[in-house]
């Protein structure tokens, strides 16, 4: 295939998620004023974290998953966790080279280390499989797939995003510039959220208690720490208690949540055949139950899209962090990240860790050059720093993103068809 028919291939999706983010942007401007409160936003940004969102993945998984589709996608997950260890350490280095003030080292390694798995992923890949001139064959067939590994991405993402991430920014914020955060800024009672950040798409679950880790200290090489008896504890008992200290400081609420609840009941239906065929497809007794869930689940990709686009218009009132930061993150994201992808992605399939279907490539692939995850926003809010200069952030980021992803898009394509 040519070219320009690749480019426009993955053009196509790109444009769509473009349109509906400026269309969520202009209901958000005063003359308008639809999404332009704090309080729209969350009343629709909660439908789409608690209802959408959670009866999308049940409808898709149970329609599209398997047990041998699951094991086979395996990879995926590992592939979730390495776009966030090489996100966590590019951010980490972007901070060291710029001299990142320590009050933003946080929100710029977060930028950094996660990518938006959420809507994106939802929005790209069914629509690359519907394009006539899609490389990935039959498109009822790509489609099913496509759908799968996008929900996949969305669900296991939630739960790295909160345990590795909330991890990743809370090490890299200085101590002494954090704000406190009051017991009642964020408080989620009756299954609402009473206040919510205005800055980001994904509704918070926490607990009333803030969440540090200023009691971990890190001991210098040639010391051990000592025990009750003031004798030496060995090495690996330092790194499990360690681990242990690292893990308590995750919420439980936090990993899951109705999303990742979906999941697991997606992956139930999907997996155990005696269940599935009792609620999946057209002879199915209780199939009015998935054919419900994925009603309302349409309503997901619009929402949330919506929702990002009336986000953005506070990036166009914020100012406070360096254009060169925001430029480094976009070339971590938009071009480190892409290249280290698919050098991952190509040594995966090297070693036979993947097989050959290259729609599974495409998504691997595309994991890695992704904008900012939006839930960024929610961990800077929950640890009081970053969270102004984060909506500028994201403004440019996805401005950006509509041209990279395009580009990038474009290359996988014709680099999985040679």
């Amino acid at each position: 295939m040519k070219f320009w028919d690749l480019f426009f291939v993955a053009l196509m999706p790109v444009l769509e998620t473009l349109l509906i983010t400026l269309l969520g942007l202009l209901i958000a401007t005063q003359r308008f004023n639809l999404l332009r409160s704090v309080e729209a936003r969350n009343y629709l940004n909660n439908l789409v974290f608690y209802i959408f969102t959670p009866a999308l993945l049940v409808a898709d998984l149970a329609e599209t998953i398997t047990f041998n589709r699951l094991v086979e996608m395996w990879f995926l997950l590992v592939n979730i966790f390495l776009t966030l260890v090489v996100g966590s350490i590019l951010g980490w280095m972007l901070n060291k080279i710029a001299k990142t003030p320590k009050h933003l080292r946080g929100l710029v390694n977060g930028c950094c280390t996660a990518g938006n798995l959420g809507n994106m992923l939802l929005i790209i890949v069914p629509a690359v499989c519907e394009q006539s001139s899609s490389i990935f064959g039959d498109s009822s067939t790509c489609s099913t797939y496509g759908q799968a590994y996008a929900a996949f991405s969305t669900g296991v993402g939630t739960v790295f995003i909160w345990t590795y991430l909330f991890i990743v920014m809370d090490t890299s914020t200085d101590k002494s510039t954090k704000k406190e955060i009051n017991s009642d800024s964020v408080i989620c009672s009756a299954g609402t959220l009473e206040r919510f950040p205005p800055n980001i798409t994904e509704s918070l679950l926490t607990s009333t208690d803030s969440v540090s880790i200023d009691d971990l200290s890190i001991q210098p090489d040639h010391e051990l720490p000592y025990d009750n008896n003031g004798r030496k504890t060995p090495i690996l008992d330092n790194i499990t208690s360690s681990i242990t200290k690292c893990m308590g400081y995750v919420k439980v609420e936090t990993v899951f949540t109705p999303s990742t609840i979906a999941v697991i009941i997606g992956f139930a239906i999907g997996a155990i055949s005696p269940i599935k065929k009792l609620v999946v497809g057209d002879s199915a007794p209780f199939r009015v139950i998935i054919s419900s869930a994925s009603l309302v689940g349409e309503a997901t990709i619009v929402s949330m899209t919506l929702v990002v686009g009336a986000n953005l218009l506070n990036g166009l009132k914020k100012s406070g962090i360096s254009i060169f930061l925001i430029i480094g993150i976009m070339v971590v994201r938009f071009i480190i990240s892409p290249i280290l992808g698919i050098l991952i992605v190509k040594a995966a399939y090297y070693w036979g860790f993947i097989g050959s279907y290259s729609l599974y490539q495409f998504v691997l692939m595309l994991q890695y050059a992704l904008p900012p995850a939006t839930i960024v926003g929610t961990v800077a809010q929950m640890l009081g720093n970053g969270e102004s200069e984060c909506s500028l952030i994201m403004i440019w980021t996805y401005f950006i993103a509509t041209f990279s992803l395009t580009l990038w898009c474009t290359f996988f394509m014709w680099m999985l068809e040679v």
